[in-house]
């Protein structure tokens, strides 16, 4: 049963039930269009509105998400033109984006994936473009050289054979790169359960993703390049670059030149993280602004649907009142399609809220309005309340079976020693800070009417127990007794009292039960009769009574929440047999980070073998690896910095940030390599290499990053999941690239390996000579 009140108007609402495996959005839609066929065939007086419709928050988010898509590839692009300071080249490069993203859509409808916030929330085009700025970087460089030496203008033929160079030198660390980012994807795949239906469409998007810029980048833009670079390349690089040369060369020199304070100013750096970590706070995903409001309204169990609907209706009128109201609107226990069950006692209000900008105060907060109405609910008595949103309950409800962000189950036997457990646990979270809303799930207190028989009473009228139920059984429940016909229609005949009779305790007691022989006797002279507190209901879990313990976290995160509750809940004596398990959004988060621990470490494993088969070094792969905890280092500090928690949202950044780390260093370890298979030694090799990778490694750094950008300061709905993998991924790029373009070719000139091998094919494809045996 539910109602609906806006400026003090009462109508009855109904709710509708989608099919499993059908698109939500589509779906609600379609409603929303039959409603309004069928609101102009009604009476005038009788109006179908939705009142709850979660398309406006879907396309909220797609919206914001195809914004920050947008905003990133402009960046992106701009980034392009500015550094690569060839227009063609650049456009070339960008071109990859907008095919790249039509194949992956195929490639989603393909495997079945939607388009939403999670499964595009990764996307950077940024990242899409990387593989391609390496060709084409050193594409450029080859055709500048080229023409410098020959000093004229290059034929195509020419042109086709230098790009081919160029591209035969990127190859293995493109290819090797570009399996490195993907590779770092394929924990989240291994995700289960929640988690794994967040989190695996996401990380499908972006292999997809990358695996066809990948393709582009070794196909498409190397013959674009040959073919359509025609006029002459510019052999000096662009003021932007030549700026940051010059500059960063003199702080090159004095990083090798002190290798121990460089290396020890990494190491501190790694330090300083490690201890900012553990002040982050952690949650499962950054909690959704859905734009309203659910109050769950909570009464004692023996009230009514009439009475919870009496005492309901005022509170939903002070509610509807309040300024940033559009509407209210409730339901009471469960619907005849009982895909929501509800004892009568329970009601849920859902405050739907207007839009921030029409709100009285627009620099009023949600939070600031939930303090408001938490004060003015406390006005009501007879109620206990809890406010969280209507996705996030319904989350929750499915999660673990409770409504709560966090809940603590007490498995046991006895429900009085369980209640007695539960309600110690409720005054500690009571206790704790940022817990709010402590409930204790209501197991008892429900009126029963309980009627005992009197065996010895019995026995000395000549009543038999079977005597006593029957009567019972005719008088409570009911018994047929005979038939009506109409026609070739036929209703039972049911006798019983009138609910008011049943009600009646001396009523009951006076009725009268056959005894043996003839005769009969009242009730009361054979049974005892009563009205005691029953169980209100029995929860059940695994084959084990339960009773939870649920509350909702404010102005903290849940694992600090978790963690307080938990030292202090220690302290709590068990009953013999008894037992607790924490759930809720805690229960998602322990459960991916337990599996991420297991499947990253072999993940990086697998990268320090492919570093190893690209550069043919233990000691080189081990240098280039060394970028993934030196990447890490920024990001943490600026989750630190910006005061957000870590989250799976924050680790999916972490793990696209290893993948980008090791990418630049195997760039510009490649070509120290090659400079010293060409006879120049490691210091020099490893200063000069530097130089010479300084554009592709700072481009893509900055397209990578800057992609991002949008997200990390976007304000949409949707945003808040976005923001932690955003903030990670730009933190971490900061203090990756100042690695690769500083720590690096310290620790390469110190530690790197002296004689790089190198078989006979490689040599060949490069066009070098072989080197000479020491």
């Amino acid at each position: 049963m539910g109602s609906a009140s806006e400026n003090g108007t009462e109508v009855v609402v109904g709710t509708a039930v989608m099919r499993i495996g059908q698109n939500s959005r589509n779906v609600a839609t379609a409603v929303a269009d039959r409603l309004k066929s069928i609101n102009a065939s009604l009476p005038p007086d009788v109006v179908v509105q939705p009142v709850l419709d979660r398309t406006a928050l879907v396309n909220s988010t797609i919206k914001t998400v195809a914004k920050n898509l947008g905003e990133g590839a402009l960046l992106v692009i701009v980034v392009l033109f500015l550094l690569l300071g060839n227009f063609r080249a650049a456009l070339i490069a960008a071109a990859v984006i907008p095919v790249t993203m039509m194949l992956t859509g195929f490639g989603m409808l393909r495997l079945g994936v939607s388009a939403n916030l999670m499964s595009l929330g990764a996307l950077d085009f940024g990242l899409i473009v990387d593989g391609a700025v390496i060709i084409v970087e050193n594409a450029l460089r080859r055709l500048a050289e080229q023409q410098h030496h020959e000093g004229r203008l290059l034929s195509v033929k020419e042109r086709l054979e230098a790009v081919a160079t160029a591209a035969r030198e990127m190859i293995r660390p493109s290819v090797y790169g570009q399996a490195i980012i993907i590779l770092v994807y394929v924990p989240l795949l291994t995700l289960t359960g929640v988690e794994g239906k967040t989190f695996v469409p996401m990380a499908l998007t972006v292999i997809i993703a990358l695996l066809f810029a990948f393709v582009l980048s070794l196909t498409f833009v190397p013959a674009a390049i040959a073919i359509w670079l025609s006029r002459r390349v510019n052999e000096e690089d662009g003021r932007i670059i030549s700026w940051l040369k010059q500059r960063y060369e003199p702080g090159l020199e004095k990083a090798m030149k002190r290798p121990s304070i460089t290396i020890g100013a990494g190491v501190v750096s790694l330090v300083a993280a490690a201890l900012a970590f553990t002040t982050l706070g952690q949650v499962f995903l950054p909690q959704l602004d859905e734009g309203d409001l659910l109050i769950q309204a909570l009464r004692i169990p023996a009230t009514s649907v009439q009475q919870s609907q009496a005492m309901q209706v005022p509170i939903e009128r002070m509610v509807s009142k309040q300024p940033e109201v559009r509407f209210v609107f409730s339901k009471t226990g469960t619907a005849e399609l009982a895909s929501d069950p509800m004892p009568p006692n329970a009601t849920d209000m859902f405050v739907i809220l207007k839009p921030h900008a029409e709100w009285p105060d627009p620099k009023l907060e949600k939070a600031a309005l939930v303090e408001r109405l938490e004060t003015k609910l406390a006005q009501f008595p007879g109620n206990a309340y809890e406010i969280t949103q209507p996705i996030q309950m319904r989350f929750n409800e499915l999660i673990a079976g409770v409504r709560g962000d966090i809940a603590v189950k007490v498995f046991g036997d006895d429900f009085a020693s369980m209640n007695r457990t539960a309600e110690q646990i409720a005054g500690i979270l009571r206790r704790t800070q940022g817990a709010a809303d402590v409930k204790v799930e209501q197991t008892t207190g429900l009126p029963m009417l309980d009627i005992r028989v009197n065996r010895d009473a019995m026995a000395r009228v000549g009543v038999t127990a079977q005597d006593v139920q029957d009567t019972i059984t005719a008088t409570l429940g009911g018994r047929e007794s005979g038939m009506i016909f109409e026609g070739d229609r036929r209703f039972p005949v049911v006798i019983r009292l009138s609910d008011a009779e049943r009600a009646d305790l001396g009523l009951l007691e006076q009725v009268q039960v056959p005894v043996a022989g003839g005769g009969y006797v009242p009730l009361s002279s054979v049974a005892d009769i009563g009205v005691v507190d029953g169980p209100n209901q029995i929860s059940r879990e695994n084959g084990k009574r339960r009773v939870v313990v649920q509350a909702n976290v404010r102005g903290r995160d849940v694992g600090s929440v978790v963690a307080d509750a938990q030292a202090a809940v220690a302290g709590v004596r068990l009953p013999a047999g008894s037992y607790l398990e924490w759930g809720g959004q805690f229960e998602n988060l322990e459960s991916a980070s337990q599996r991420l621990k297991l499947v990253v470490p072999a993940c990086f494993v697998l990268i320090l073998l492919l570093l190893y088969g690209a550069l043919g070094s233990v000691r080189d792969a081990a240098i280039v690896f060394t970028g993934v905890p030196f990447a890490l280092v920024g990001g943490v500090l600026l989750l630190f910095v910006r005061g957000m928690d870590f989250s799976i949202s924050a680790a999916v950044g972490f793990i696209a940030l290893s993948g980008i780390a090791v990418l630049n260093g195997l760039v510009m370890v490649s070509s120290v390599q090659e400079l010293i298979r060409s006879g120049m030694d490691r210091a020099e090799a490893a200063r000069t290499g530097a130089l010479q990778r300084l554009r592709p490694v700072v481009m893509t750094a900055l397209v990578a990053s800057l992609g991002f950008v949008p997200m990390a300061f976007a304000s949409g709905a949707g945003a808040e999941v976005q923001k932690p993998l955003a903030t990670v991924v730009i933190g971490g790029l900061i203090s990756a690239t100042l690695l690769t373009l500083f720590v690096l070719p310290t620790l390469y000139a110190r530690f790197g390996q002296q004689a790089v091998k190198v078989d006979d094919a490689d040599r060949a494809d490069d066009g070098a000579p072989l080197p000479q045996p020491a």
